[in-house]
C-alpha cells in the first residue's frame, strides 16, 4: 500500500508569501491544465497514416504489399473520384515513355477486392458515357434541321379591327 503511495506523489513547488488554500488550488489547478495540455500534444504528434491518394513511397512504407493497374485512358480523375468512394489507398504515377501516356496505379494488396469494385464502376461509367450520343452532334444535326425548312416568306397584312 505504502509503494502504491509513493509511485503517485507529486511534487509540486509554489512560492509565495503566505500559503493558502486559494494558493493550493490555483497550482493544483495549473498543474492539471499542463498535464492536460501534454497529454493533447503527444495526441497530435502520433505518426500520421495516409489514406487516399499518395507517392509510392509512402504506400510502399506501409509494408502490407503494392500490387499495380494499369490505365490507358487519360481521364484518370475520373477513376480517383471513385478510389476515394470506396476508401482505396493508392497512388498514381504516369508512364510518358509511350504515347497516349499510361497510368500506372499501385494500391496496397489488402485493398485489391475493394479496387476491384471501383475499377469495376469505373468501367461501367466510361462504356454509359461512350453509348450516349455527343451533344454536339445533335446540335449540328437539329441546325441542318432548321437550316432544311421552307420558310414561309409571303406576308400577311391584317387588320384586327
Amino acid at each position: 500500500m505504502q509503494e502504491e503511495v509513493e509511485n503517485r506523489t507529486v511534487t509540486l513547488v509554489v512560492s509565495g508569501t503566505r500559503f493558502t488554500g486559494r494558493l493550493l488550488k490555483s497550482a493544483i489547478s495549473k498543474y492539471m491544465a499542463h498535464r492536460k495540455e501534454k497529454k493533447q500534444l503527444k495526441s497530435r504528434d502520433a505518426p500520421v497514416k495516409p489514406q487516399g491518394k499518395q507517392t509510392v513511397k509512402q504506400l510502399i512504407g506501409q509494408n502490407q504489399g503494392v500490387s499495380n493497374l494499369e490505365i490507358t485512358d487519360p481521364s484518370i480523375r475520373e477513376f480517383e473520384k471513385i478510389a476515394r468512394k470506396y476508401g482505396v489507398d493508392y497512388a498514381v504515377k504516369k508512364d510518358r515513355s509511350t504515347m497516349p501516356p499510361k497510368y500506372m496505379i499501385f494500391f496496397k494488396a489488402r485493398d485489391a477486392d475493394a479496387l476491384t469494385a471501383a475499377f469495376t464502376e469505373y468501367s461501367a461509367q466510361k462504356v454509359k458515357k461512350a453509348s450516349r450520343p455527343s451533344v454536339l452532334a445533335k446540335l449540328n444535326h437539329f441546325k441542318e434541321l432548321v437550316k432544311n425548312a421552307v420558310k414561309d416568306k409571303t406576308r400577311k397584312k391584317e387588320l384586327e379591327r
